[in-house]
């Protein structure tokens, strides 16, 4: 079975599809800004990125999101409530997690069906 891989750098994909599965790497949003823009400029990415390998939103599968502080879990929640289908929920798991930088806030990375 074919591999394909989007947005390949050196060190990482920006999207793997294997099969009729899409594996995405972890996304951030611009450092510096609020939890709420940051939150937005990720799930732009992962909206993005789905497109490009021919999925959606609606066919995540798993999302794992981590926040420097969880302190900030209801303004990533409020934005992602809003940006969710409420009938297309998918596993998630959100844990506080030192991230690569400190001017991040949140890093999330979804699989999903193409």
């Amino acid at each position: 079975m074919a591999i394909e891989r989007i947005e390949a750098g050196p060190r990482m994909s920006q999207a793997v599809v294997h099969g009729d599965t899409v594996y995405l790497a972890g996304q951030v949003g611009a450092p510096g800004e609020s939890v709420t823009v940051q939150t937005q400029a990720v799930l732009a990415s992962i909206e993005k990125l789905l497109a490009q390998t021919g999925s959606d939103k609606s066919k995540i599968l798993t999302a794992t999101i981590w926040l420097a502080d969880m302190a900030d879990f209801a303004e990533m929640n409020a934005v992602w409530d809003k940006w969710i289908l409420p009938d297309q929920t998918p596993g998630r798991a959100t844990v506080e997690a030192k991230l690569a930088a400190p001017q991040y806030t949140v890093e999330i990375m979804v699989v999903a069906a193409k």
